[in-house]
């Protein structure tokens, strides 16, 4: 629902309440000096039911109204976080995809029995192209052998007894290499510490 129409719902529902109160404080007033311009009148309490029910009615409308109002919001706020994540992916896997060219054409040229030194130029060449891949989406490599033993981001493998007295509690060797995206982590590393 539109800021607008918002404002002209609760202004309409502020009136109506505020015509609601002149009456009571009209038909307290009325009741209290007994005259209406001169007139006695009393409230028949049929008309005063018949009131309450026309205001209860439209209480009840503009209820409904912003309940479906608030469940068309989230209908669409769903939608919209789903193509999100949608397109997000649709564009990652896009950049990747000259990636998997090169890779392609790297087996290709295994095949074909080429040139081992030029074959390794290759795979170097896609796999500098790749990691610069993973660092324009906010992807690192968790550097970790030789650093403290840290829970947050290394899961010890094993541990191993320590080359040298300074290397305790230290990782000794990096088996599996860990990323971290946006400085969460993402995988961590799998080490084996120094004991």
């Amino acid at each position: 629902m539109s800021k607008k129409n918002k404002k002209n719902q609760n202004d309409q529902a502020r009136e109506a309440q505020e015509k609601v109160q002149d009456n009571e404080a009209l038909n307290t007033e009325q009741a209290a000096t007994g005259n209406n311009d001169g007139e006695e009148k009393t409230i028949d309490p049929a008309e005063r039911i018949a009131q309450l029910e026309e205001q209860l009615e439209h209480e009840k409308k503009e209820y409904l109204f912003l309940m479906a109002d608030f469940d068309t919001f989230r209908r669409r706020t769903v939608k919209e976080k789903a193509d999100l994540v949608k397109n997000g992916i649709e564009g990652a896997m896009r950049e990747l995809l000259p990636v998997v060219d090169d890779l392609e054409r790297a087996m290709d040229a295994i095949n074909k029995g080429g040139d081992l030194d030029s074959l390794k130029e290759g795979v170097n060449l896609i796999y500098s192209k790749f990691v610069k891949y993973l660092e324009s989406q906010h992807v690192t490599a968790i550097d970790s052998t030789g650093k403290n033993f840290d829970t947050d981001v290394h899961d010890a493998v094993t541990m191993f007894p320590a080359p040298d007295p300074s290397m305790k509690g230290k990782v000794i060797d990096t088996t599996i290499k860990g990323y971290m995206i946006n400085d969460k982590v993402l995988r961590h590393a799998k080490v084996v510490v120094g004991n």
